[in-house]
């Protein structure tokens, strides 16, 4: 197994990604989309976090008769951005695109969608992704080709924070012997945390693929103790009310899926959350999970090959939050009334040599 040339979701042939980053004053929020090839993509789902925000889930269960999704939305606002998802609805069936319902284009777009709480973190509380943000996300994920995906405190994840520090988009990639490529995008928000406080390390830094921690080390003792002291000196972190967190994802492959096989590759996709993210699955989280396969793999996979697949959106997903922590740049709102939170970087320099 290896990464694919950009190490993120648009390595899975034909899918692209777009963001809406609201950041100007009194915001701190954004949309992202997840465009597959054209004619869409088999779709399943797995909701782990007790309080989750969703639109169209249920659809996705193999028992149900729409078999193909046109696009998956991951966005900031909490239930209030939900409202992104019309946006990108109304932006696809513009463009003719959707299930079809008869003559030319009559279709209904299908858009699963799953958000995070990001409330208030750039200080007003009413700030939170609607239509026109669905619809530039919409827009930039049409327009983008197969760029690499901008990582970090962008669309979805423009507001997202884990643990103690700034969280943000992250992504990864890879292909297995068999020419199968599978890649994994997460809005990590949680409420628990990506590093072992003890040593200030990733959780998930023993699932790095082809060195893509670029020679990442364990920070000295000195910014550890530092770090610990910092987050003592935070609120508690169970203080707020259940719903206030949740990391979301999709797992995309090239491989030739079902829809019961999609759902499963979404539990299977959990695994990579607790690996990479502690405590996971909490109260305060909505944790959401998507698994969409394109079938561009053409040769139907045997049972254990199905096996790696699913093990392989797993690793992918644990290689993605790692990303999402480590892409964005520390955060200060608190001028507008917000928040703020160290990245990564800026709490433990020393790991970067």
């Amino acid at each position: 197994m290896r990464t694919r040339p950009t190490n993120t979701l648009v390595d899975v042939a034909g899918f692209r990604v777009g963001h809406a980053t609201r950041d100007e004053p009194g915001w701190l929020t954004g949309t992202t989309v997840v465009l597959p090839p054209d004619g869409g993509c088999v779709a399943g789902v797995d909701v782990r976090g007790a309080a989750p925000g969703t639109r169209e889930t249920d659809l996705l269960d193999p028992r149900n008769l729409v078999d193909r999704v046109n696009a998956v939305v991951l966005s900031g606002g909490s239930a209030l951005g939900l409202a992104s998802v019309d946006g990108v609805v109304q932006g696809l069936l513009e463009d003719g695109i959707g299930w079809p319902m008869g003559a030319p284009g009559q279709v209904v777009p299908i858009v699963p969608a799953a958000v995070v709480f990001d409330l208030g973190r750039g200080g007003d509380w009413r700030h939170h992704p609607g239509f026109r943000d669905g619809q530039a996300a919409y827009a930039d994920a049409r327009d983008s080709g197969a760029r690499p995906v901008p990582l970090g405190a962008v669309g979805g994840g423009t507001g997202a924070k884990v643990g103690g520090f700034k969280g943000g988009v992250g992504s990864a990639s890879c292909v297995l012997d068999d020419g199968v490529t599978v890649a994994a995008l997460c809005v990590v928000n949680a409420i628990g945390s990506a590093v072992d406080e003890t040593t200030g390390e990733l959780w998930g830094a023993r699932h790095e693929l082809d060195d893509e921690l670029a020679g990442l080390m364990p920070p000295s003792a000195q910014e550890v103790a530092a770090a610990r002291t910092v987050a003592a000196g935070l609120p508690e972190r169970f203080a707020g009310m259940p719903g206030m967190a949740t990391t979301i994802g999709v797992v995309a492959t090239d491989a030739r899926l079902s829809k019961a096989q999609c759902h499963k590759m979404a539990g299977v996709a959990h695994d990579g959350l607790a690996r990479a993210l502690k405590p996971v699955h909490t109260y305060f989280d909505g944790d959401t999970l998507f698994a969409l396969a394109s079938g561009g793999h053409e040769r139907e996979l045997s049972l254990p090959e199905l096996a790696l697949v699913q093990e392989a959106g797993a690793d992918c997903v644990t290689r993605a939050v790692m990303h999402a922590v480590l892409a964005p740049d520390s955060v200060d709102r608190r001028a507008d009334g917000g928040a703020a939170w160290r990245s990564y970087r800026a709490a433990f320099p020393s790991a970067y040599g």
